[in-house]
Order: structure tokens, then C-alpha cells, then sequence
């Protein structure tokens, strides 16, 4: 069996032609970092998209846990739903209001790629009281789409 890519005769020796086989060192963050993910290995980015939307709105009214969505969200993008899921929460406890579903609609998602693996959409929320724009990319890391970018107008 060949070591390291060398060919060698059945004496073990390498061939006279061939050069030895030249490796680079990885670096750590290359191996075991955030790996990127190609369009074509992922899911529909409309679908996610969407059900992104809905998850981050149910977050951010203190509906449901952002710990839930980790996993799809980068750690910026995390810590600002966290954030902003907080201040909701106290902000119902000071006024003593209970938690309510919000009634909104999603309009369909708009979704354009400006590379091969990252995907930029947008979504209208239409709410009882007023609509909103919300603007999300999502890169492929690690086999799934994930929100590096969140923005609700």
C-alpha cells in the first residue's frame, strides 16, 4: 500500500520519475472550523427563509426560546434576537401584560444569490397594525443555511 501518495515498486522503493508528494500544513480553523457549504447541497432557501421569519417573530414576543434556533443563527445574529427577546419579556412583565401569538402574515419570500452558497432574502409581514420588511442572508455552513444577517425594518 502506498504511503502518502508515493507510488512504489513491489521493492518498496518510489518509482525514478516521480517527484515525492509535497503536503501543506492545515491550519486548525480549516479542519475543524466552520465548514462552507455549496447552494447545490443545500435545502430550498425560500423555505427556510420563511419558517426563519416566523421563528425569529415568535422569539422576539417571547413566544419561544431563541436557544431553539442556534443552530440556523450565527452568534451575532443569536445574540441580538437574545437580546431583543429579553427587553420584550421585561418590558410584558413591567406592564403585566401575558404572552399573546401575534396575528401577522408572511408574504412570500424574495430571495436572490449573489454567490454560490450565500443567499439574500426579503419578507413582508404583514401585522394587525403595520407592515414590515425583513431582510435576512444566509450562508451555507456545515450542510445547513445560516443566518449571518438579520434585519427587521
Amino acid at each position: 500500500m502506498p504511503l502518502h501518495g508515493n507510488q512504489e515498486n513491489i521493492d518498496g522503493e518510489p518509482h525514478e520519475n516521480e517527484e515525492p508528494q509535497r503536503y501543506r500544513q492545515m491550519e486548525n480553523y480549516e479542519a475543524f472550523g466552520p465548514q462552507p457549504t455549496s447552494s447545490s447541497e443545500l435545502p430550498d432557501p425560500h423555505g427556510v427563509a420563511l419558517r426563519l421569519v416566523r421563528g425569529i417573530i415568535e422569539c422576539v414576543h417571547g413566544l419561544r426560546d431563541p436557544l431553539q434556533f442556534s443552530r440556523w443563527l450565527s452568534e451575532d445574529v443569536y445574540r441580538v434576537v437574545a437580546a431583543r427577546s429579553r427587553r420584550q419579556e421585561a418590558a410584558g412583565k413591567l406592564k403585566g401584560r401575558k404572552k399573546t401569538r401575534p396575528e401577522y402574515r408572511l408574504g412570500r419570500a424574495i430571495v436572490s444569490s449573489p454567490r454560490d452558497g450565500v443567499v439574500e432574502a426579503s419578507v413582508v409581514v404583514h401585522g394587525k397594525a403595520r407592515v414590515r420588511a425583513v431582510a435576512v442572508r444566509l450562508e451555507g455552513m456545515d450542510r445547513r443555511w445560516k443566518a449571518t444577517s438579520f434585519s427587521m425594518l
